[in-house]
């Protein structure tokens, strides 16, 4: 993987969604997630400001159920970094072996330290062994930030693993992580009632992996 421009997750024109959908609930997981007392939280001012970042991170040994029994664990622990301002995460899939999500970060602190920070205490308390770094694209309009939206949520579905995408429990997004109210994050405006964004009408061009410079490394692939 390729050296991680700073200046790639720059506002660069990017907006946050203005609208609010108050019937974009995110469905229940299957089991609760562990609840941790919550304090009271401002949205740190870098999420106004940075663009939105989708990520991949693969296990070591793929085809091999490593995370869904651990899904739980690593929700939670995605949801304590947001509370100490590390990301804030807009949706978050734990597939079998490997993670989706998309997150705005704080560029001070850098996205690869962020990211290699979080897997390595997976690494140490979870003894979950990952790829070596990550795959990384920052979605530079709404249309992208959709797309993907639409890409992460179909993954389980996709790969067979369901019959209909909204079964798949180990989820996040911000309606779940808000309790069901906006809290000043809406959700894309062409979402649909359940929170995922709309299908494309016609299939949308792949760009190979591409990430405004940014490749993924030689043994991840986004999946």
């Amino acid at each position: 993987m390729n050296k991680l421009n700073p200046e790639s997750g720059s506002a660069g024109g990017v907006a946050l969604p203005e609208n609010v959908n108050p019937e974009g609930r995110a469905k229940r997981p299957a089991e609760p997630l562990p609840k941790r007392e919550k304090l009271p939280h401002e949205i740190p001012s870098w999420v106004n400001q940075g663009a939105r970042h989708f990520i991949t991170i693969n296990c070591k040994h793929r085809n091999h159920d490593e995370l869904t029994g651990k899904a739980g664990q690593l929700l939670e622990s995605a949801l304590y970094y947001e509370q100490n301002d590390k990301w804030h995460l807009w949706l978050m899939v734990v597939m079998p072996d490997h993670i989706h999500f998309i997150a705005t970060f704080d560029l001070q602190q850098g996205i690869k330290p962020t990211i290699s920070a979080w897997k390595s205490y997976q690494t140490k308390t979870l003894g979950i062994k990952w790829q070596s770094d990550f795959f990384e694209h920052r979605l530079r309009n709404q249309s992208e930030f959709d797309e993907k939206c639409h890409y992460i949520r179909t993954n389980p579905l996709r790969a067979g693993l369901i019959a209909d995408s909204e079964d798949w429990p180990h989820v996040l997004d911000r309606i779940s992580i808000d309790g069901g109210s906006a809290g000043g994050v809406a959700p894309p405006n062409d979402a649909t009632p359940e929170g995922g964004a709309k299908r494309p009408a016609e299939p949308l061009s792949r760009n190979n992996g591409s990430a405004g410079g940014v490749a993924p490394p030689k043994d991840s692939q986004e999946t």
